[in-house]
């Protein structure tokens, strides 16, 4: 019997593996506070003095220490104050956001934002429910879509086209597959083992496919309440089905209406606007 060869990825990996690479050439200081904020060596006041270098980075972290998720609105007003706040994690981050260009929502993906301070805070929420901290879960949920903003920043009209003609996100991530010979997820887990985070960071990313993996069960369910909140034509999962049944139905309600009252302040705070 014939098989059918599997599909040449019609766009070049290699382009947006690359782009991975200039990033940090590009963004020197975020580079250096990705790189640092996960020495032993590091505390709070060296990372506020590499911090006060980026004005526009030190702004966001002090407007997220003062947000409603960290409890302290106005109450911030020194950098190392913030640092020690958001935590160490959540800066590393932040830094990452600007080191790969996600604070500049004109070049990203419509929407970019708005899914993406639904994830992190979905995460975050739930995180007790799966054994994990919220900070954790908040970084996790807030770089999962990064390899769409890589995608787009490589072929911004492809890409485009791809995710029209996808409304589902396994039909989106097979879709990418088939073009790029990678999907979204998978290049945000390469993106974060070069820039030398965590396997607790990576892991999730890789398992997000695979209902059977419990390390990727957070990560589905802040993903599936996330696709309820911000995409109009979306048809629910069950949670449950996501899960391995360690989240139930009745559970999500009050999660959803967390992150509808506080995903649009995240995404202020994260844009520095």
């Amino acid at each position: 019997m014939r098989t059918t060869p599997p599909a040449t990825p019609s766009a070049d990996l290699e382009a947006v593996l690359s782009s991975i690479d200039t990033m940090a050439a590009q963004q020197p200081i975020a580079a250096r506070i990705v790189a640092m904020a996960d020495s032993d060596d590091t505390d709070a006041r060296t990372l506020a003095r590499t911090l006060a270098s980026d004005v526009a980075l030190a702004g966001r972290v002090l407007k997220l220490a003062n947000s409603a998720y960290f409890g302290m609105r106005g109450r911030v007003g020194s950098l190392q104050i913030a640092v020690t706040v958001v935590g160490f994690p959540t800066v590393r981050t932040m830094a990452t956001v600007a080191l790969a260009g996600l604070d500049d929502e004109s070049r990203l993906p419509e929407g970019f934002w708005g899914m993406s301070s639904c994830v992190a805070l979905g995460a975050a929420t739930l995180a007790p429910r799966f054994g994990e901290r919220p900070q954790d879960a908040l970084c996790l949920g807030l770089l999962a879509p990064l390899g769409v903003a890589l995608l787009h920043h490589t072929d911004a009209d492809g890409y485009a086209e791809l995710t029209a003609a996808e409304p589902t996100a396994a039909g989106r991530r097979a879709a990418e597959v088939r073009r790029y010979g990678i999907h979204a997820h998978r290049l945000t887990a390469v993106a974060l083992e070069q820039w030398g985070f965590p396997p607790s960071m990576v892991t999730p990313l890789g398992a997000v496919d695979d209902c059977s993996r419990p390390e990727g069960a957070l990560l589905r369910a802040a993903l599936e309440l996330a696709a309820r909140l911000t995409a109009g034509d979306h048809v629910p999962v069950p949670v449950e089905q996501l899960t391995g049944g360690q989240l139930r139905e009745d559970a999500v309600p009050p999660v959803l209406e967390r992150v509808r009252a506080e995903a649009d302040e995240l995404r202020l705070a994260m844009l520095g606007e």
